[in-house]
């Protein structure tokens, strides 16, 4: 049997693309890869020199530059050379950008905390006279809950607004202590010098990374947890982030239990109207029975095994014929790549 030829388009970050490597080679029966290398000057020749039936993507989240060229040779390659990838172009670009997200979500009548753009310095103090308060401050850019302020008082939005338009705001980088056991990672961390060398070039590019002349206000939504729902091809997931201190974002406090079907509905409403294989999609409930996006994201974190248990047994929701079936199982082994392989190979085998 011919083997399916993939290319895996890395990003900035030398091991950030090794998942996508795992899965192919516990398919290496079925898929043959190459690695090209998108941020490279001959990006262009290592991925259109041999064939290839599909792009396996692995934007970037850390900082503006790469995010931007990373977005722009993926659209010359997909939107204009008509690469099939995975996740999708449309997924790609709304990724990691707040400010693009805030404009499609609106354009697409999709429900989501009322979000403020400023280019103008004059504009953001007009609105700073008036906002109601806590107003949400986001950097363009930063997963995890990094770049995100709650600002209380008219006085921190006013300062915040100054910062912005004068020397600029940074994301917050190094590690996450909140996240417990912070003596333990940073031993594994210091044990290994690639790992150690990767995690300075990421703190360090993040903190290069400054957002100055723009800013991005959101309507504050009371909550003590959002949902992150996720679908992977036709494998849907839902848990509980609980919320330290103002934010869920980045808490790494979990929950897990059977989430309502009007969620589960809602997600695979929106995944379908788009086209959308890969995508996790952070909900606030609106407290009238529906939900509001804060954000989406093609590619993303995954700190526990799993995405979803019921009873303590990890699984999956499937739809079967409009009613959700929760299915048992390891769906989201190697942070969910193996899934997504399946997806691609699933597309291929069907042509």
């Amino acid at each position: 049997m011919k083997k399916h030829e993939l290319v895996i388009l890395a990003n900035e970050i030398k091991s950030d693309h090794e998942p996508w490597i795992r899965a192919c080679e516990k398919r290496a029966a079925e898929v043959s890869y190459r690695v090209a290398d998108l941020t490279s000057a001959g990006w262009f020749e290592e991925v259109t020199a041999q064939p290839a039936e599909f792009l396996l993507v692995k934007p970037g989240g850390l900082s503006s530059r790469f995010k931007k060229l990373y977005d722009e040779r993926l659209t010359i390659l997909a939107g204009r050379m008509n690469y099939p990838c995975f996740p999708s172009l449309d997924e790609v670009l709304i990724h990691e950008n707040k400010i693009f997200q805030s404009y499609w979500l609106k354009a697409e009548g999709l429900p989501h905390p009322t979000t403020y753009v400023f280019y103008h310095e004059n504009e953001a103090a007009g609105f700073a006279r008036t906002a109601k308060l806590p107003v949400v401050a986001k950097l363009n850019i930063g997963s995890s809950g990094k770049g995100v302020t709650i600002l209380k008082t008219r006085e921190e939005l006013t300062r915040y607004i100054r910062d912005i338009f004068s020397g600029g705001k940074r994301s917050r980088g190094g590690p996450n202590l909140e996240r417990g056991q912070w003596l333990q990672r940073a031993a594994r961390v210091f044990s290994d010098r690639d790992l150690l060398r990767e995690r300075l070039y990421k703190y360090r590019s993040i903190q290069e990374d400054i957002q100055t002349g723009f800013i991005l206000f959101q309507e504050y939504v009371p909550h003590d947890y959002e949902w992150r729902a996720v679908r992977i091809g036709d494998s849907f997931f839902a848990h509980k982030k609980l919320k330290i201190k103002d934010k869920a974002s980045g808490s790494l406090i979990k929950e897990y239990l059977a989430p309502p079907e009007g969620l589960l509905d809602f997600l695979k409403e929106v995944t379908d109207r788009f086209g959308f294989r890969s995508m996790s999609v952070d909900l606030f409930e609106d407290g009238k029975g529906s939900y509001l996006i804060n954000e989406m994201q093609c590619i993303f974190g995954q700190s526990d095994p799993y995405q979803t248990a019921i009873e303590g047994k990890a699984g999956r929701f499937v739809n079967r014929s409009g009613m959700w079936v929760f299915e048992a199982g390891d769906f989201a082994s190697n942070q969910c790549f193996d899934l997504r392989l399946d997806h691609v190979i699933g597309i291929l085998t069907a042509e």
